[in-house]
């Protein structure tokens, strides 16, 4: 996580630390450009500001900070907050707490809801659970078109689950190409 929020993946981070490192260059965020914080009551400050400035991925992060240190409820709001403004990983992060009933009463409706807002955002975890549900429910129709759903946006576990489903004979080998295909292109968009 970078000073204003924006999400980079870590190989990108490290190319950017390595290059500051041996440049003896001062760390900064790689997106806004400005100095990283020094301290920790620096790096809250730039947190909190970024929240009462409605950014989402901030309220998000805030949230899972706060469910890592095991205060639930305060996550739980963080999260409804970030979820309110769109965020997929809060969606999931939501229903996540509805299902173990942490921070709020387990309720299976809100978990579903929150699990379909994430997975229509693009999580591909939610939409693999979503799958495995389905599958439960007996509508393996469903699960078949979430697992492709998910293996096409790179998630390995739904394009195994693909590849059992198509040696269980509930695939056709024409889908079974077809999340192939799709899982590799994700792969490969980002290498």
């Amino acid at each position: 996580m970078q000073c204003c929020s924006k999400l980079i993946c870590g190989g990108c981070d490290y190319a950017n630390k390595k290059r500051e490192y041996e440049g003896k260059l001062h760390f900064k965020c790689p997106f806004c450009r400005k100095a990283m914080p020094d301290t920790d009551e620096e790096n809250n400050e730039q947190w909190m500001k970024r929240i009462e400035a409605n950014d989402p991925v901030a309220m998000r992060e805030m949230g899972t900070e706060r469910y890592i240190e095991g205060d639930y409820e305060s996550a739980f709001e963080y999260c409804t907050k970030a979820a309110a403004l769109g965020d997929a990983v809060a969606h999931y992060q939501l229903s996540t707490l509805y299902y173990d009933g942490q921070g709020v009463e387990k309720d299976e409706k809100m978990e579903l809801h929150h699990l379909i807002e994430a997975a229509i955002g693009g999580h591909p975890e939610a939409r693999h659970n979503l799958a495995i549900l389905e599958r439960g429910n007996g509508r393996v129709d469903r699960a078949v078109k979430h697992h492709i759903i998910a293996a096409k946006l790179g998630y390995d576990r739904s394009l195994e689950s693909v590849k059992d489903l198509y040696k269980a004979g509930q695939v056709s080998k024409e889908d079974f190409a077809t999340a192939l295909r799709g899982h590799q292109a994700a792969v490969d968009a980002t290498k």
